[in-house]
């Protein structure tokens, strides 16, 4: 499923500090790990993201789609209410068509990415959609995945992401000290 592409933007590549900035509001905590370390919750295995509890774990070597990815995962699937996320987030075609579009939109918070770029890469990366590519998908077939989050409150009036915690009073794994 992966195609391992090494063109696409690496979290190494990001300026310190961007991405956990990126998704603190969201109630998220990135945990960078040291290059070769082992990443938990990872349902790809490395390079790509972790997750687990209210946590996204990367490396410099992990591509920026897929921690945004995860890290959309990790939102949604606690929002719909399953949790604690250890690994797999679940979910259905409709809730994973939305945490596609909720990670283009914030990639346009990374100023080193930006949207355009990050649709490129997931195309690079084997991601899949009817029109064929990412970009096609984002201009037209979206609007089931924006209407997704609006109902959710997840999208202000002009379609950008509004900041969600849902983890306060979950059971999350950190908080269970299982991570």
């Amino acid at each position: 499923m992966t195609t391992r592409a090494s063109s696409v933007f690496l979290c190494g590549d990001l300026a310190p500090g961007s991405l956990a900035a990126v998704l603190a509001p969201w109630g998220l905590e990135l945990v960078t790990l040291p290059a070769g370390a082992d990443l938990p919750g990872s349902f790809w295995g490395a390079p790509e993201a972790g997750i687990r509890g209210e946590q996204v774990f990367v490396r410099a070597d992990t591509p920026v789609h897929s921690a945004l990815h995860e890290a959309c995962h990790l939102v949604l699937a606690t929002l719909e209410g399953r949790g604690p996320i250890d690994t797999d987030a679940g979910g259905d075609y409709a809730e994973e068509d939305a945490v596609c579009l909720l990670q283009v939109l914030l990639a346009g918070r990374l100023p080193e990415v930006g949207e355009e770029r990050l649709m490129a890469d997931m195309d690079a990366w084997g991601y899949s959609f009817r029109e064929g590519s990412t970009a096609a998908w984002f201009a037209g077939d979206a609007d089931d995945a924006r209407q997704w989050l609006n109902r959710r409150g997840l999208l202000d009036p002009d379609g950008k992401p509004v900041p969600r915690s849902v983890f306060a009073g979950v059971g999350v794994l950190s908080r269970a000290g299982l991570v």
